[in-house]
């Protein structure tokens, strides 16, 4: 669908329901096909924005609202204009249709032929005749006659629920938007349906040119009159929205019968089993989904856990290791800790025999002086003889003679001695 445009004009919009902003506006459009001359001169060409701006100076004051180019060729170039009133089409058509253009550096003029846009849109012999010669159409069931209207290119945002910060459609203001022709028995936007799009494999979120999200719609009155209605307000109209601001902007949709049963009983009851499927299907997939991913926590659990195991098995064997260096230096400390007292003793002991042999050798020699001592008081005591007499000295002794007392005792030999 076609792009909101902006309405300046708004003195033809119809109300449709007023308290959503929501209006209808005649469709002004009309199509211009402008013939082209043979090009004689090669290289020669004729420029489309050139003929489009000699169309809008033939509207003298007026201008289009919108002036477009819908296909172009070396016979023809065909435009879509459109007005702000629909009282206006007829005044571009007068200034346009049956007129020539003439461009610089053509000699031939360029023929304009104008008409009013024909508006694709179902009348009531196509409706009435569809369900009449339809074999699988019963007429006296609800969305087997024509009773259903199928709207696209609906802007989501004109449909949302005021006040309530989303730009999706609901179902009851599109209700209470279209209650004004009838009594309505049921409306369905298969957008708001998450399950419609994997039941009929078709995409219901569609965007304008200008980026807009739209929707489609199907709405069923409860009386043919209704629907008449509806038709008849909905022909050669395109929908408005008026903002609180006074600012109008209208939107182009395509509106038509349903010709598919729809909103039959039978369709309706098909669709919910349909998605009573699709909610089971989707309930298993959520708990298979849950399943996998229990599973899948379980078997992270149990990674988290082996690689607890393994860390905890590192720091053990870590601390085995460092435990049998610390052991091992320990060990080496002793070692060399009884090194050092063995050392320490070896030295100890060394000092200690060599203070044992100093010993031993004091007390030599104090047994020797001793004994010399003794012998000297012996020998002294023996010395103390008669004049003339030799002292006997024992057996084995030669010892040196010795002086005489202070008495004046004579010199002492010893026996087998001679005096020197």
């Amino acid at each position: 669908m076609a792009a909101a445009t902006i309405v300046h004009d708004t003195s033809e919009a119809v109300e449709l329901c007023p308290a959503y902003g929501l209006y209808l506006k005649p469709i002004t459009k009309m199509t211009i096909s402008v013939a082209l001359p043979q090009l004689k001169q090669p290289g020669k060409s004729i420029s489309n924005w050139e003929v489009m701006e000699r169309l809008k100076a033939m509207v003298h004051s007026h201008q289009f609202s919108t002036l477009r180019i819908t296909k172009s060729t070396m016979a023809f170039i065909r435009f879509e204009g459109e007005v702000e009133n629909k009282s206006l089409v007829k005044a571009f058509l007068a200034r346009l249709d049956g007129k020539a253009i003439k461009l610089s550096g053509f000699s031939d003029t360029l023929r304009v032929r104008a008409a009013e846009f024909k508006i694709d849109f179902p009348t009531r012999h196509d409706w009435d005749s569809f369900f009449r010669d339809a074999k699988d159409m019963n007429e006296t069931l609800p969305g087997e006659r024509p009773d259903t209207i199928h709207l696209e290119g609906l802007p989501c945002k004109w449909f949302a629920p005021r006040d309530s910060g989303s730009e999706k459609p609901s179902e009851d203001v599109l209700v209470k938007v279209f209650e004004k022709f009838g009594d309505i028995r049921h409306v369905d936007i298969p957008m708001l349906d998450p399950y419609r799009e994997e039941m009929t494999g078709r995409n219901f979120h569609t965007f304008s040119f200008g980026g807009h999200l739209n929707f489609e719609a199907y709405v069923q009155y409860r009386e043919y009159a209704g629907f008449i209605q509806a038709m008849s307000a909905l022909r050669g109209m395109k929908l408005m929205f008026k903002g609180e601001d006074g600012k109008a902007v209208a939107c182009n949709i395509k509106v038509s019968f349903d010709s598919t049963k729809h909103l039959s009983d039978a369709s309706i009851k098909k669709r919910q089993l349909e998605r009573q499927k699709l909610q089971e299907l989707e309930q298993q997939r959520r708990e298979q989904k849950r399943r996998e991913k229990e599973a899948e926590e379980r078997q992270r659990a149990e990674e988290r856990k082996q690689k607890e195991l393994e860390e905890q098995e590192r720091e053990r064997k870590r601390e085995e290791k460092l435990r049998k260096r610390e052991q091992k230096q320990r060990d080496r400390e002793l070692r060399r800790s009884q090194k050092k007292l063995e050392k320490l003793q070896a030295e100890e002991q060394k000092k200690l025999q060599e203070r044992i042999r100093l010993e031993e050798r004091k007390l030599l020699l104090a047994q020797r002086n001793l004994q010399s001592i003794r012998l000297v008081t012996e020998l002294l005591s023996r010395a103390k003889v008669p004049p003339g007499r030799r002292a006997e000295v024992p057996p084995g002794c030669w010892a040196q003679l010795l002086p005489r007392s202070r008495q004046g005792a004579g010199p002492i030999y010893c026996r087998g001695a001679e005096p020197g």
